[in-house]
């Protein structure tokens, strides 16, 4: 088994890095959970998105998610042909497409978010719920996302 040499020293220290390595241990984990609903990451992100904001054009929603346009189409092609959400006419401007879940597509969300959550649990099971809340509240102004 080969060596695993520890973070170089110029490095392991940098808010960056270690938002980094934090970013893809998470992905890693959720990756991994909704793995066993036969989801990928981008799908639930999409689904999750149409739950909340739902009847939603196209290009909001990938706005929405930070996801480019032709990302959106072919996720959401995949996410129609698997029956879990539909696209119509936007009755507010017909030239678009709004897309809405369909009841498959509100179960594959609900259970996907349950899956993601345990992940994001084991992800911050190190620390106190009192860390918890301040690491998210710092996690939010570092990024940039607001809350609502």
């Amino acid at each position: 088994m080969p060596q695993v040499l520890p973070a170089p020293a110029s490095i392991r220290n940098l808010p960056s890095w270690l938002l980094g390595r934090a970013g893809a241990r998470g992905r890693g984990l959720v990756a991994a959970a909704l793995a066993e609903e036969g989801m990928r990451m981008w799908h639930h992100a999409v689904l999750a998105a149409v739950a909340d904001y739902g009847p939603v054009g196209q290009a909001d929603l990938g706005r929405a998610i930070a996801l480019d346009p032709k990302d959106v189409v072919g996720i959401l092609n995949d996410l129609e042909r698997d029956g879990l959400l539909t696209r119509a006419p936007d009755p507010k401007d017909r030239r678009k497409n709004a897309v809405s879940l369909t009841p498959g597509g509100r179960a594959m969300t609900e259970a996907c978010t349950a899956r993601a959550e345990a992940a994001n649990e084991a992800l911050l099971a190190p620390l106190t719920p009192a860390e918890r809340a301040l690491f998210l509240d710092m996690l939010h102004r570092v990024s940039g996302v607001r809350t609502r």
